[in-house]
């Protein structure tokens, strides 16, 4: 085992993965930019290596200060967190021929899931159901009506190389189409990414559920149960749990069998999510995408398993057994609390004045900010994940209302009203709802 890890990201994050290091006994560095020096994780770190101005591009996404970063602190691993760098096929090349452990899959797998066409072909091979859709870049407008012709109304419009929803459009008719088409490849030239653009056959009220896999060390994968994700605003998670209400054991128990054969067929290692839009009717599901990293909402796995899945990359990417994967049981939710207006989901950066955590049994919050820090515009708005767990999914509910009740942010807008008017709503408390959900709400 190495002795020291780098955390090469920020806010949350950095801080549930600086808490396993540390726990394991090694040495944690953490890396911040100007606007981040006061966050708990740079305290809470060994070592703290400031990358510069508060813009990303010239921090947290400048691979060679992040690696000098890794350089000058003498860390011998690089852990990416989600987000930023972690899912550059690049960056990871880079990690490992400077010498540094990457704690992720191969740059080989990143690579070769990380376009949506590419992975949606390889899924196909390997056996895994993907909806019906284009094989090869749509490149025009013209290319995409008759693509969509073939398919069938309603199609899906995506970016080949977007993450979290970025490009995503969903197009009911020709005219939809081009406007989803145009956004689409705005949003590829916006993030400076694959320009190509994806089409395929959209789900009606789907589900968006997803399998964790764990790519392991002696070379087998294992499924180790799944979330359903399905509360979400422009295509973005808000709310997940684990297990998903809203799938029967035959259709979970096909769901982990696929996962573990898509991450066979990249030779994965590591912790990786097999994200799959599930038809609740048919009871039947397609593959999405498979994000090479570990999930923002990973904390709800945790609570169902007992697995520290932090430790297990730590421990996968040293080359030593992570131990035996339990069945899940119970039930857990997460929360994300944003800074931002819970009726337009605008972001609302502010300083923090007050914040006192919730606590009690079942409850467990993963913060990036306290009382005195200011949440700025510069990077994605999370401000926490508040997490429960209860042995049935009624009384998880039961906690999740308390908690939130006990949750006071003051400062910066935020969406815990949100997250109280959601529980309040019949279809998420008798656990029958879609992607749909929260614009129906809104």
């Amino acid at each position: 085992m190495f002795e020291s890890v780098l955390v090469a990201n920020r806010g949350e994050i950095a801080r549930r993965i600086v808490r396993t290091v540390r726990r394991m006994g090694l040495r944690a560095v953490a890396v911040y930019s100007e606007a981040d020096a006061d966050l708990p994780y740079v305290h809470e770190a060994d070592d703290a290596v400031p990358l510069g101005l508060a813009d990303p591009r010239q921090s947290y996404l400048d691979a060679a200060k992040v690696l000098e970063a890794a350089r000058t602190s003498g860390a011998q691993a690089v852990h990416p967190g989600y987000g930023f760098l972690s899912e550059r096929t690049d960056f990871a090349r880079d990690v490992v021929a400077a010498g540094l452990t990457w704690i992720g899959p191969s740059p080989e797998a990143i690579e070769r899931m990380g376009d949506k066409i590419n992975a949606r072909n390889l899924m196909e091979q390997a056996g895994v159901p993907v909806a019906s859709g284009t094989r090869t870049p749509v490149t025009d407008a013209e290319q995409a009506v008759a693509a969509a012709a073939e398919i069938g109304y309603p199609v899906m419009v995506k970016t080949a190389g977007g993450g979290g929803g970025i490009g995503m459009g969903v197009a009911r008719d020709e005219k939809g189409l081009v406007k989803a088409f145009e956004a689409a490849a705005r949003a590829a030239a916006r993030s400076g990414g694959d320009p190509a653009i994806l089409l395929e056959r959209y789900i009606e009220r789907a589900r968006h559920v997803e399998v964790q896999i764990l790519g392991l060390a002696d070379g087998r994968v294992v499924a180790v149960g799944e979330r359903d994700c399905s509360v979400q605003r422009r295509h973005q998670k808000v709310v997940e749990e684990s297990p998903s209400p809203g799938i029967t054991e035959d259709l979970r128990e096909r769901m982990l069998k696929a996962a573990v054969r898509a991450g066979e067929a990249v030779g994965y290692r590591g912790a990786g999510t097999v994200e799959c839009l599930v038809d609740a009717e048919k009871q039947d599901f397609v593959f999405l995408e498979m994000n090479t990293r570990l999930q923002v909402e990973h904390p709800v796995t945790e609570l169902v398993t007992g697995i520290d899945l932090v430790e297990a990359q730590l421990r996968i990417a040293a080359g030593e057994p992570v131990g035996p994967i339990p069945e899940p049981r119970g039930h857990a939710v997460e929360f994300r609390v944003y800074a931002e207006d819970p009726k337009r989901f605008l972001p609302g950066p502010g300083k923090i004045d007050v914040w006192e955590e919730p606590a009690g049994e079942g409850v467990r919050v993963d913060s990036g900010y306290t009382a005195g820090n200011t949440v700025t515009p510069f990077y994605d708005p999370l401000l926490a994940k508040l997490c429960v767990y209860g042995e049935t999914r009624a009384e998880a509910l039961d906690r999740a209302r308390r908690a939130i009740a006990g949750f006071t942010v003051t400062g910066p807008k935020n969406n815990l009203p949100f997250c109280a008017e959601l529980l309040d709503r019949p279809e998420f408390a008798g656990g029958d709802y879609d992607t749909g959900l929260v614009s129906r709400m809104r």
